[in-house]
């Protein structure tokens, strides 16, 4: 199987979940030189490699199947590299698999779930908040960025599952989607992180490997209901939201912090 334009599945787990998604892309850089693999490179004043991640994984996530694009200028053997790119990963990023793909393919994601361990005496309680928000016709969220704005995230909910974990499954569109840390505050969660639990994003669907068995389970169209926010709420916002964001994640201190798919080993 040789070709110019693969699609590779990774994982991002241990210690490198508290890298940043730019981080990343320097050091996967780095393996493809190191590597000598003929990679394509951006045109411009710094050309990089022609890399396109399907969706950047925030920070202190791990991520168990997640998807980056990579362009050769030379056909090669699709399972060579990803056995070349293996021999080159630090610990904790593992590339799991490699298809070849139409130089035209675009990597569009359709929908993720993220996954977060629950003590077992917080689970009847979390079911609770779930059954209540997937009951409500709209739920609103504060937002400073791209453009400061309260909007209905409900239409991206697909599912809230709870078990031994809770597993957010949301649509992912062009027009936005909803974010894991919003969902787990909505549930009581935000304070996950110190608590020494670790955030997982275990599925990242693309539109082009899936065709959908309900016709009516499909992502949302068009863009969501907004309001702008007043200067006043805005700098309310800004304040309550301050802390959040000095906050660094916290490494697992207890047991129910264990990864759902097995402890993540530090």
């Amino acid at each position: 199987m040789t070709g110019y334009k693969l699609r590779l599945r990774f994982a991002k787990a241990g210690l490198l979940r508290l890298i940043s998604h730019h981080d990343l892309m320097r050091c996967i850089e780095r393996m493809l030189r190191r590597a000598a693999i003929p990679f394509k490179s951006t045109a411009g004043f710094r050309p990089s490699p022609r890399l396109v991640f399907a969706l950047s994984l925030p920070l202190g996530v791990v991520g168990r199947d997640e998807v980056v694009e990579l362009e050769l200028t030379e056909p090669r053997d699709a399972n060579d590299i990803l056995h070349t790119l293996n021999q080159q990963a630090p610990q904790g990023l593992t590339f799991t698999r490699v298809r070849l793909v139409p130089p035209t393919a675009t990597a569009r994601v359709r929908r993720v779930v993220y996954e977060l361990p629950l003590p077992a005496e917080d689970r009847s309680r979390i079911a609770e908040q779930a059954a209540h928000w997937l009951c409500q016709p709209a739920i609103w969220v504060e937002r400073l960025k791209p453009t400061a704005k309260r909007l209905n995230i409900r239409p991206y909910i697909r599912g809230i599952a709870v078990t031994t974990s809770v597993a957010l499954d949301v649509w992912v569109t062009q027009e936005g989607t909803a974010r894991a840390e919003e969902l787990l505050r909505l549930l009581g969660l935000d304070n996950w992180s110190d608590r020494g639990a670790i955030l997982e994003r275990t599925v990242v669907e693309l539109r082009d490997e899936v065709v959908p068995a309900d016709p009516g389970d499909v992502p949302p169209d068009g863009p969501p209901e907004s309001i702008p926010l007043t200067a006043a709420e805005i700098a309310a916002l800004s304040a309550r939201l301050k802390p959040l964001r000095d906050q660094q994640p916290a490494v697992a201190a207890s047991d129910w912090g264990a990864s759902p798919n097995g402890p993540v080993v530090e």
